[in-house]
């Protein structure tokens, strides 16, 4: 895979280009993935299960008749008292790409998935596995940590998988992956609800989305105290208070001495994202 550098302003204006070229893609891609795989994982942020599940994939996989596994990563960043109440999703393997956490359990459940399968329908000859899930849930990380190197490429900003990758896992197993997708019916640059919530699971970037004070202002509604606790600000949960003084703190300022409210809410989001502000 070939990696250009880019300005942090050129490489926004480049990805989301991208993404507008491209998201009308991306769902055929991911049905190209269902229809090559006997297996497909389906990977969501185990902080936001039902937010991350592609329920439109999720029928087509149905529909194929071909078998799922729900892999929840990012699990380093929930307690042992939320994960047990977290999914009635079956079956379900708790992961964390990034520490390497669960990888042994995921590997035992392909492997009794796999056993399922009578006869490889792959010319290769193998059992082809997809991965599949929103953009920025760790596809690539997790195909990394299963098959021991960097094979699949990594991004902080969402759309950083720009096509159809088929990799090795084993003598038998091929990992096929896949681009982020967003559902076709949820993708909306207008409805400001949809672009926060995408926003809120990393499925937009911090460094994409407009309009990032008012993510900010619906994370402290739906996380209360969370995002004050984190930086040690008293905004009573008001996004305006809380962007101002956090502005000021960090000399994210325009002239004038203006906070720069737009800095200031994607520091937040780059945090929120990246997992540094534990739920």
């Amino acid at each position: 895979m070939v990696r250009v550098r880019y300005s942090f302003s050129s490489r926004r204006t480049g990805h989301l280009e991208n993404i507008r070229k491209q998201k009308k893609k991306y769902p055929a891609l991911a049905r190209e993935v269902v229809n090559a795989s006997d297996i497909v994982l389906q990977v969501l942020d185990a902080r936001f299960i039902e937010e991350t599940r592609n329920k439109e994939i999720e029928e087509y996989i149905k529909k194929r008749k071909k078998k799922i596994i729900f892999v929840l990563n990012k699990s380093d960043l929930l307690s042992k008292k939320d994960k047990e109440k977290l999914t009635e999703l079956f079956p379900y393997v708790f992961i964390s790409a990034k520490t390497r956490k669960g990888s042994k359990d995921l590997r035992k459940r392909i492997r009794i998935e796999s056993k399922k399968i009578l006869k490889p329908v792959a010319d290769t000859g193998k059992i082809s596995i997809g991965v599949v899930g929103y953009p920025n849930t760790g596809k690539s990380s997790l195909i990394n940590m299963l098959i021991g190197k960097h094979k699949a490429g990594t991004g902080a900003d969402a759309g950083f998988t720009k096509g159809l990758q088929k990799l090795n896992l084993s003598e038998n197993l091929q990992l096929l992956d896949s681009p982020g997708i967003i559902p076709e019916k949820e993708y909306s640059n207008i409805k400001s609800e949809k672009i926060s919530k995408h926003t809120k699971v990393g499925g937009r970037s911090y460094s994409q989305v407009k309009n990032p004070d008012m993510v900010i202002a619906d994370i402290m509604k739906t996380h209360k105290g969370l995002l004050e606790k984190n930086y040690k600000i008293k905004a009573k949960g008001n996004s305006e208070i809380l962007l101002e003084e956090l502005g000021k703190s960090k000399g994210f300022l325009k002239k004038g001495g203006i906070v720069d409210e737009d800095k200031t809410a994607r520091f937040i989001l780059k945090d929120w994202q990246t997992g540094k502000i534990k739920i």
